[in-house]
């Protein structure tokens, strides 16, 4: 008897943290902003309506006359981008134009001179890749002797009564070679033109 009453006073043991009860959590609670509505989309403003003065023909022309000059600023720009580039190819080129003459004038020294033929053959074959360096770039010489003056790749220093078999206003001597790259004027060429009857002289 003593030990089941002492069975019965026995404290129970703690409820399991797996039950029902402790598994539920408390609702949480929403947290509000402040300064900001319920209804966000209302507080947004609305783009304001073209005034009427102003209708859409007036922004469509507007629009059309800015499309204009930005293609015109690109244009110009292009072109300027372009000038800019063939002027710096354009000098260097002039430099190595320089560069042979003064080969030439080696060549033509060196023969007057007396000089030794493998020297000369060697200066020559210098002087033929430098040609060959030129023509690849498109630049080639000025030929024009018995040709018809042309301003874009003629400079004349002198003029003088027609030789025999020589057409008036045609070149009949170069003092200065010329080059030219495609269809403009490298260096023109100094050049000794025929009078013609127009010249009056």
């Amino acid at each position: 008897m003593t030990r089941a009453a002492s069975r019965s006073s026995t404290p129970s043991a703690p409820a399991s943290p797996n039950t029902s009860e402790s598994r539920k959590r408390p609702p949480r609670r929403r947290i509000r902003e402040r300064g900001i509505p319920k209804d966000r989309d209302a507080a947004i403003p609305e783009a304001p309506a073209p005034p009427a003065s102003e209708p859409a023909v007036d922004y469509k022309d507007r629009w059309l006359r800015t499309e204009a000059e930005l293609q015109t600023y690109r244009r110009r720009a292009r072109r300027e981008i372009d000038d800019a580039r063939r002027g710096a190819e354009e000098s260097a080129l002039l430099d190595l134009v320089g560069w042979l003459d003064d080969l030439e004038r080696a060549i033509q020294a060196a023969n007057e001179a007396g000089a030794s033929p493998s020297w000369v053959t060697g200066v020559e074959l210098v002087l033929q890749k430098g040609r060959e360096s030129l023509e690849r770039q498109g630049v080639t010489p000025v030929d024009p002797i018995d040709l018809p003056f042309d301003p874009h790749f003629h400079e004349a220093i002198l003029e003088v009564d027609p030789p025999a078999g020589s057409a008036p206003g045609t070149v009949v001597q170069v003092v200065h070679k010329g080059w030219r790259r495609g269809a403009r004027a490298l260096r023109p060429a100094r050049v000794v033109v025929a009078r013609s009857e127009a010249s009056g002289v």
